[in-house]
């Protein structure tokens, strides 16, 4: 069963402003996070209300993914502390790419996407829960050796709508989308991201797309771009895409960010368009 957390009683869904901000993270923690606050400040004062981090924002040190000693107990630690009073001193939603958090039973952390209300607190926590295994030539990542993968899906029902979490290697595995589209659909997909250059390049934005386009929703990729200090390099690409497919806004390279407007006149309109969502045998609508 999908884990949903319902955040508010609100009726009447509203239109929200968007953002993602891409990183080039490397491993020092502070110097990430100042790096986050200012992107995130210069979006808060162009309107953003929901504002999504990358995968790894807060540190990017190994060859595949943070170490366990960057892990935090869920609920308590500086970087989930510090995503707790930016949302609450910018009055936004955040959502905090990944943080590394620790296991009831000390061994291998999660890999966690956290959500932040206004008011600082925590509404929803998704684990990732496919994880990322390439190799070509020199370059192998296998994330099961440092990381424990999640084992549910995790939806919330926010003043805004429906949001959908996932988390980069997620994003090749549509099943994880269908699963929270029923019994309500979802009006946003979350995804946080650190996809190397190779995968990237070849598959990002045909993923992504192609989540919005089956789901008849928006689709919110915040990347990290670029080469970091580790060596690694990652794809970069954030972008925010409409429930046709249609690429709102696109980062290509670097840190910055992307901005839009979630429409829910538009989510109306390319469902009655085509009532795929209808048409599927197995999401009840």
């Amino acid at each position: 069963m999908t884990t949903a957390e319902k955040i508010s009683n609100t009726p009447e869904k509203r239109d929200i402003a968007l953002a993602a901000i891409q990183m080039v993270s490397g491993t020092n923690v502070d110097e990430n996070l100042l790096a986050a606050e200012r992107l995130i400040n210069r979006c808060v004062a162009k309107g953003s209300e929901f504002v999504l981090l990358p995968e790894f924002f807060a540190v990017l040190a190994g060859s595949t993914i943070d170490p366990p000693e960057f892990s935090e107990d869920y609920g308590d630690g500086p970087i989930q502390v510090w995503a707790s009073d930016i949302a609450r001193s910018n009055r936004i939603w955040l959502c905090a790419g990944t943080i590394s958090i620790r296991a009831d039973d000390g061994g291998r952390p999660y890999n966690a996407c956290i959500l932040f209300d206004p008011q600082g607190s925590i509404c929803a926590r998704y684990d990732k829960m496919h994880l990322f295994k390439f190799q070509r030539k020199q370059e192998q990542y296998e994330e099961a050796n440092i990381i424990r993968a999640g084992d549910q899906p995790v939806s919330c029902q926010a003043p805004f709508g429906h949001l959908g979490f996932s988390v980069c290697y997620d994003l090749r595995f549509p099943e994880l989308y269908r699963r929270m589209m029923s019994p309500n659909p979802l009006d946003l997909i979350v995804v946080p991201a650190a996809f190397t250059e190779t995968t990237g390049h070849a598959h990002w934005q045909i993923l992504l797309r192609a989540r919005a386009i089956e789901n008849q929703c928006y689709v919110i990729a915040a990347a990290q771009g670029g080469k970091h200090p580790n060596g690694r390099r990652t794809h970069g690409e954030s972008m925010i895409i409409d429930p046709w497919g249609e690429i709102l806004d696109l980062k290509k390279k670097g840190a910055g960010w992307v901005m839009a407007t979630l429409r829910h006149q538009r989510i109306a309109e390319v469902r009655q368009k085509l009532p795929a969502l209808g048409s599927a045998r197995w999401i009840k609508s």
